[in-house]
């Protein structure tokens, strides 16, 4: 018997979605939004009822029949941290989005859209790997002040996906496995996957790790808190530079790795080739450290994201890394295909949800 999964992933401007039967796509779409439409709500828990009214819109014009579905499953916002995998959306998962208990982002949407769907169609919802996806060792939690540990936000639908792929094509389970994933996109995070979970990952949305298009990364402690108190720039400033403004948006002017891809390869702008080639410097570096924590057990490196399609990414990073274990490249987000084959999963019995408490 064939199942038939409607996926659901929520962006800031646009909602994409997309209809599986099995793990075969029959097709996707992105669902846009202007910013005039998306500025008239409050906030965005209370966009969920607009957003369902215009995917009910994209699925009608395609004709498709949504009695035939056997489940919704909708990206993972931000809920307290859980464990990875496959949850099944209750009053406690949706109230928590609606409050936005632990933030506000767009893919807090994935849930209450999933549910609201559902519900009409008597059958499950699901989320799968949400962004606060936490199985850290405890030795990783650690800072080197009592007043601050870790908190773990990372592309962790992506990185578990493309990870239990690997798996699969080595003939091993997931949970057997011992891999470093780095995703290379709009953030940047680098996890090492031991044996089904994620052990050590950096903090990819507030200040950790490599800088990505977006996003600063680690910055120097002391020069920071002196910026934050020179009296020059606001709260709100300070944490734009961080995350929005940061990365190669600060260093470049674009949040476009192609940009710096095509100067690098013309050889005409030194500028633009030196942070391209610290990006690269900076990934192998991350990695690198990861690799120790796995105290010799590495199986495998997996580059995954949009920026991973980038040939000379690949052969950089590949030099510095390739020695300490085989490298595999998936680019792309592949987020839809998480979803659908997470919902399948569920509905073939491969696959127990678990209880948001």
């Amino acid at each position: 018997m064939a199942h038939t999964v409607l996926v659901i992933n929520p962006g800031s401007t646009s909602t994409k979605i997309g209809v599986f039967e099995d793990q075969k796509e029959l097709f996707t779409e992105n669902v846009a939004h202007s910013a005039e439409e998306i500025a008239a709500f409050p906030t965005i828990a209370s966009q969920y009822e607009f957003r369902e009214q215009h995917i009910r819109g994209a699925l009608e014009k395609r004709g498709f029949d949504l009695s035939s579905l056997s489940c919704v499953v909708g990206r993972g916002g931000l809920l307290k941290p859980i464990p990875g995998g496959v949850y099944a959306v209750n009053q406690a998962m949706k109230d928590t989005f609606l409050a936005a208990t632990y933030g506000e982002h767009a893919s807090n949407l994935g849930a209450l859209i999933a549910g609201a769907l559902a519900a009409e169609l008597k059958i499950p919802a699901f989320i799968v790997d949400p962004v606060v996806v936490d199985e850290l060792d405890d030795v990783a939690r650690v800072y080197g002040h009592k007043l601050f540990r870790k908190q773990c936000i990372f592309h962790a639908l992506n990185q578990k996906a493309v990870a239990r792929r690997w798996a699969k094509e080595h003939g091993k389970r997931y949970d057997e496995a011992t891999v470093i994933v780095a995703h290379m996109g709009g953030g940047v995070s680098v996890g090492l996957h031991k044996k089904g979970r994620v052990v050590d990952v950096n903090n990819a949305l507030n200040g950790e790790g490599p800088f990505s298009p977006e996003r600063a990364g680690t910055l120097p402690a002391g020069a920071l808190a002196k910026l934050c108190f020179s009296g020059q720039y606001t709260e709100k400033e300070v944490l734009k530079m961080i995350t929005g403004q940061g990365g190669l948006v600060s260093l470049a002017g674009t949040n476009d790795m192609r940009v710096l891809e095509n100067k690098f390869l013309a050889g005409n702008d030194p500028e633009a080739t030196l942070i391209y080639k610290a990006f690269i410097y900076n990934m192998g570096k991350a990695i690198g450290a990861l690799a120790a924590a796995a105290e010799g057990a590495l199986e495998g490196i997996i580059l995954t994201g949009g920026i991973a399609y980038g040939k000379p990414i690949q052969e950089g990073i590949g030099k510095m890394v390739g020695w300490m274990a085989p490298v595999t490249v998936y680019p792309g987000e592949g987020e839809l295909e998480a979803l659908a084959q997470a919902g399948v999963s569920v509905m073939t019995g491969e696959v127990k949800p678990q209880e948001y408490k």
